[in-house]
């Protein structure tokens, strides 16, 4: 007569942990992180080691203070911190990073509860909150390796070329390699793209959320185009749309995990980012369109969740 064991739910559990998918995300990020290296040098290796030790202490020193579990070990902090990074410039003093650790990890997510309750992307929190505080250090692009004007110290982006109306000087392969201005981690669209498979491959991330993002993106911007001009393969590769669509987009917390509420975030996330760029006043709308739609997520699940199968319809009440 064989035994049975009776538990309560969930009865299927997954080998995976809070620690192992955070370790995934970080190795999927060492492409980019390498590449951010060797275009922008030295100064991307003190900002990426700045954002994450501040990022892992300012977590430590909230739960210690609040005498809550300290929880640095399961790397949360540690992708917080180096997410943030890939958002920074090179030429950003190193204060910056720390400054834009703690308020992403003091403000965007402790307060919330820690994580699983923050309802915005926490990295993105904090370089939205470095941009409106700090815009001359957080918008200063240092020429990388690779560029064709070897005398140049500081270059404008791909996007803020095209916003003004102008060409942009880089060529579409130099776009893909990285050899562009912008953000330690979002030049080289070949290195993100790299990573965002790996985490398709290890099942971290649903291709829903990136693949519509960036597919809505691309639909838009040959529609619309700039100017008279419609480069939407030029706009795929250029900012942040490839690191925010595969890393951030995709946030377990911030995100819809109904399949019908990734759909209408991916695309929400696709039309704010093209409307900000051609539209807005800012060249990049990236971080923006996802913070938004962030917000968004409670009531995108509420008309998105399914209907527990065997569950009765419910009755309202009478007047």
């Amino acid at each position: 007569m064989s035994n049975f064991v009776v538990s309560g739910t969930p009865h299927v559990r997954s080998k995976e942990s809070i620690q192992s998918i955070m370790r995934d995300v970080i190795i999927a990020l060492i492409p980019a992180t390498a590449a951010g290296i060797y275009y922008f040098g030295v100064k991307a290796i003190i900002l990426i080691a700045a954002s994450i030790v501040s990022a892992v202490f300012f977590e430590w020193l909230y739960q210690k203070l609040l005498k809550k579990p300290v929880t640095i070990s399961d790397l949360s902090a540690v992708v917080t911190g180096l997410l943030l990074a890939m958002n920074l410039p090179a030429a950003a003093p190193v204060w910056v990073a720390i400054v834009g650790s703690a308020f992403a990890i003091i403000f965007a997510k402790q307060l919330f509860g820690g994580l699983g309750q923050n309802f915005i992307n926490p990295a993105l929190a904090g370089r939205a909150f470095l941009l409106a505080s700090y815009p001359t250090e957080m918008t200063t692009w240092p020429a990388p390796v690779g560029f064709s004007g070897a005398d140049a110290v500081t270059i404008a982006t791909p996007l803020s070329q095209m916003k003004t109306g102008a060409f942009p000087d880089a060529s579409l392969m130099q776009l893909f390699l990285g050899q562009v201005g912008g953000c330690i981690g979002e030049t080289c669209a070949a290195a993100l793209i790299i990573g965002g498979l790996y985490l398709l491959w290890k099942h971290v991330i649903s291709w829903k959320i990136p693949v519509i993002y960036i597919a809505t993106v691309f639909v838009l911007t040959a529609l619309i185009g700039r100017h008279g001009v419609r480069m939407p393969v030029y706009e795929l590769f250029a900012g942040g749309l490839m690191l925010g669509a595969f890393f951030m987009a995709t946030d377990y917390a911030s995100s819809p995990v109904t399949p019908k509420g990734q759909v209408i975030f991916a695309v929400g996330c696709g039309v704010i980012t093209t409307l900000i760029r051609i539209f807005g006043g800012y060249p990049e709308g990236v971080s923006y369109s996802i913070l938004i739609m962030n917000v968004c997520v409670p009531l995108i699940e509420r008309f998105t969740e399914p209907t527990i199968f065997g569950a009765l319809p419910k009755v309202k009440e009478a007047k």
